[in-house]
Order: C-alpha cells, then structure tokens, then sequence
C-alpha cells in the first residue's frame, strides 16, 4: 500500500495500527468478553461508518460505547430515546437572545447534543419516526440544516445506536431508509459461562478499572484515510458485487434467496463491505483484503438490509441463515 498521506507514512501507520489495538485493550479492562462487537465498532470508526447494537439489556452495549469514547478521547453525548423526544432535543433549536449594547433581539441557534464526535443513540426505537428522523441528515450527510442554514458537524462523527430486540410494547420500527444508513448492525450475544463469573467477580467488588486514552481523534482521522487506501483486487470487487445481487430475488438468484426473501440489499450494502472489509484488514495489521475478511464482515452489513417473506418464519429461517449459506460460494 502507498503512503496513506503525507503525514501518515509507513512507519507511523504501524505506530498508529499498536495504538488501535491498545484501543481494545483498554476497552477490555472494564468488559468481559465481546470480542467481535468491540471488533464491530471499530471496523465503523475505521470505515467513518454508524453501527446499530442489538441485544438484550444487561449486555454492557452502553458502557462498551462509552468506554470507547473514553479510550478514543473523543466528544461523547448520549441520548436516551424516549416516545416523548422531540426532533429539538436532538439537533437543537433557536432561543431568542438580547443584545446588551443595543437592546435588539435576535434567534440564535443553539446546537443539541447531535454536535458531538460519538454519539449514543439509546434505544433508538423507543422514539417516533418523526424524532428518528432528525438523525437521517445528520447520519448521512455529517450536517444539520435549521431555518435555512447548514450547520457542519465535529470531525469525526459516528452514531452507535442500541436497540433491544425482544421488547415491542412501545416501541417504532427503524424505516428502511434510516436502517441503511447504519453500517453495520451487530447482534450481541450472552456470555458463556466463564465470562459470566468473570463479570460477577468484576462488578460486586470495590476495585474499578481506569481507563486510558491510547489514540486520539486526528489520529483516527489518519487511519480512516489509511482505510480507504488498503488495497483490493478486482476480483474480489467482483465477487462482493455477485454477493450483492444474490441476495436480491430474481429468476438468477439462489433458491434460498427466491424462497424466503422478500427483497434484498441494494448498492450501499457493496460499497459497505468492500470499506469494512478495508477496516477488519487494516485491523489485524493487514494493507490487502483477502476473502476472509469479506466473509467476516459480511454477515454484520447484511443483516439489517435484507427482508424476510412469511415463508421464512414458518420454517424457521433467519437472515442469518441465508448470508450463511450464500457465504458457503463466496469467491469460488
């Protein structure tokens, strides 16, 4: 790989490539176990991406959140979404002020807690569309637009939003559209039985770990370009892209995919693969992407991008299962 710029050359790339992995073993001190959603979220931080963490509560999704913020030294606001949020306490309002000099009035905008570098989405379901919304902007184009001006947001800006997957009552299902605009959707697991001791030992003593920061934001900014130019052939461009298409019901697709599909992922999913198969490389030291890397990351970028037929529930089918066996061919 190429320098990845002027001020990142080889020699600083590998400095900054020990500081992410000291990243994790910060993050570690105060987690147990999690070792793929921490992976996840900094595959989204290296990619410049958002990441959706689904799991039942007690899991840690908030403390490893800001726990990475903390190790990150980065701007952290967290918002707990509530059906009462409104779009305001999100992106900000206008107050109206007074100047002491001349005694004129005017609005000023004052920014809500969206202007940050990491933002904690809390159980973002929990709220209306109307307020989930007031997040696509900022998601997708890393700006706010208020009473006809555009506000840019901090450099680096990552939405982690939480979601519990079992709990209903209450509770509004992401649109499409905004559910796209998540890089990833990771689901988190219980732990096995050792790390669940290991948790207890942890959290019902009367020692608390510290953390330190290892890496900050303008360093990120650096590997996030040094992601971008990681290196990938063609072939395996073209491999992601059949992968795309497969999962798309058509008369050429899989017959899994025509059986329990009701549509499948569209271009961004692609472009989604290819950049976190970039991160996961440039992750374990690596400047090339080999298969393994798109096959690892895969799962975690299609899972929220595809939707399921009727048929799929009555025989038990996930879209777990079918990126699992769509990945069975991948590259061959």
């Amino acid at each position: 790989m190429k320098s990845a710029s002027s001020q990142l050359n080889e020699r600083n790339l590998h400095h900054h490539l020990a500081a992410l992995q000291s990243v994790k073993t910060e993050v570690q001190k105060v987690l147990v176990g999690q070792d793929h959603a921490i992976d996840s979220l900094l595959i989204a931080l290296l990619a410049g991406g958002h990441c959706l963490l689904e799991g039942v509560p007690g899991l840690a999704k908030t403390l490893m959140i800001s726990s990475l913020a903390q190790v990150l030294d980065l701007q952290f606001n967290r918002i707990q979404f509530t059906p009462d949020l409104m779009p305001s306490d999100v992106i900000g309002t206008e107050i109206l002020e007074e100047d002491h000099t001349s005694g004129k009035r005017f609005f000023k905008f004052q920014q809500g807690p969206v202007f940050t570098n990491l933002l904690l989405a809390d159980e973002i379901n929990r709220t209306p569309p109307k307020t989930q919304a007031a997040l696509l902007e900022a998601m997708q184009e890393k700006k706010i637009s208020f009473a006809g001006k555009d506000y840019d947001l901090p450099k680096p800006f990552f939405v982690l939003a939480t979601q519990n997957p079992i709990e209903q009552s209450g509770t509004y299902a992401l649109p499409e559209a905004q559910l796209d605009r998540f890089l990833l959707h990771v689901s988190i697991d219980y732990p096995n039985f050792n790390e669940e001791i290991e948790i207890i030992k942890r959290t019902t003593g009367d020692e608390f770990a510290k953390l330190t920061t290892v890496l900050d934001h303008e360093s990120l900014l650096l590997l996030q370009k040094a992601t971008r130019q990681v290196f990938i052939e063609d072939s395996l461009v073209t491999a992601v892209i059949k992968l795309v298409r497969n999962t798309r019901p058509a008369s050429t697709a899989p017959d899994i995919v025509n059986r329990f599909l009701r549509w499948g992922a569209g271009p961004r999913a692609g472009q989604a693969i290819v950049l976190c198969a970039k991160a996961y490389a440039l992750l374990n030291g690596c400047l090339s992407v080999k298969p393994s890397d798109i096959i690892k990351v895969a799962p975690n970028v299609l899972r929220h991008r595809l939707m399921l037929r009727f048929e799929a529930q009555v025989e038990n089918k996930s879209i777990d299962d079918i990126v699992s066996e769509l990945l069975t061919s991948f590259n061959q």
